[in-house]
């Protein structure tokens, strides 16, 4: 305490100058307009800099909770535009079929957002990892794309975590077909550059051009038909004459994959069921 007191003695003359100073300004800015303008513009600039400051940071700092919020969004308007194909393509169904009473709904497939946690592109094996699982519904066996494409299926599931099977990986093939063409093929990496595919297996007689998009054939219960996968670069040399092998640009960058979506098919059950009951009766005529 007698150390406090030593210190307002010993400096007392400049608390007593510094009181001065700020009461001079006070009556300065408020008694004269001109001062009082100056002081205003200053203080509103000076503001205005520590709220441009502040929004930039907090703005940052919100960045990934936006990008999953626009990502949420997203996955809702894929699912709507998958349900109208969907309810497009049964129109056409039955019309031609002269009954409007094929036509059914669509609540089939839905999206579970996920944000990446680990990703690889150079291994020859290439897998990702995500921050949901099973408690998030997560389950083996069910799709994965991004805002672009396709990226890959879900391979092992844990609790709260879930290993992607990524579209660069040789064990991951994916039934494709053009768009606008009902013939498909089998989509594969051939483990040379992580933006590159192939479509193998697709029937010769095929028309295709450069630059044709290559889309999901919706001959799997894990994606819906009409998925952007890549399009076209090249024909590439196939072995048998029979078929095409293309060359194909991906449409998912893999080297910038953030943020994912899980597509989960409500009719998956029904669907491995109706397989299972058809393959038991094949073995059974076998």
């Amino acid at each position: 305490m007698r150390n406090l007191l030593n210190f307002y003695l010993r400096y007392s003359a400049w608390f007593v100058f510094a009181f001065y100073v700020v009461v001079s300004c006070m009556l300065l800015v408020k008694k004269n307009p001109y001062q009082h303008h100056v002081y205003m513009t200053s203080a509103g600039a000076v503001a205005a800099g520590v709220y441009d400051v502040s929004s930039n940071i907090t703005g940052y700092i919100n960045l990934r909770d936006i990008n999953e919020d626009l990502q949420r969004r997203n996955a809702t308007l894929e699912s709507e535009v998958i349900e109208l194909r969907h309810r497009n393509r049964m129109l056409r169904q039955a019309i031609l079929q002269d009954s409007l009473s094929r036509v059914d709904s669509l609540g089939q497939f839905a999206f579970i957002v996920a944000s990446v946690i680990n990703n690889s592109v150079i291994h020859p094996y290439n897998y990702i990892t995500v921050d949901k699982g099973r408690c998030e519904g997560l389950e083996p066996e069910m799709g994965v794309m991004d805002q672009n494409g396709v990226v890959g299926v879900v391979n092992v599931v844990s609790d709260h975590h879930a290993r992607i099977i990524s579209l660069l990986n040789p064990n991951f093939r994916l039934s494709c077909k053009l768009r606008g063409n009902d013939a498909f093929g089998s989509l594969v990496w051939d483990g040379k550059k992580p933006t590159e595919a192939l479509l193998e297996e697709l029937p010769k007689q095929v028309k295709f051009h450069k630059g044709d998009t290559i889309i999901t054939s919706g001959y799997s219960a894990m994606f819906p038909e009409g998925i952007p996968v890549g399009v076209i670069m090249e024909s590439a040399r196939g072995e048998d004459d029979n078929f095409h092998t293309l060359r194909i640009r991906l449409l998912t960058d893999f080297s910038t994959l953030s943020t994912v979506k899980i597509i989960s098919n409500r009719d998956i059950v029904d669907i491995r069921n109706a397989e299972t009951d058809r393959n038991a009766e094949a073995d059974r005529n076998s």
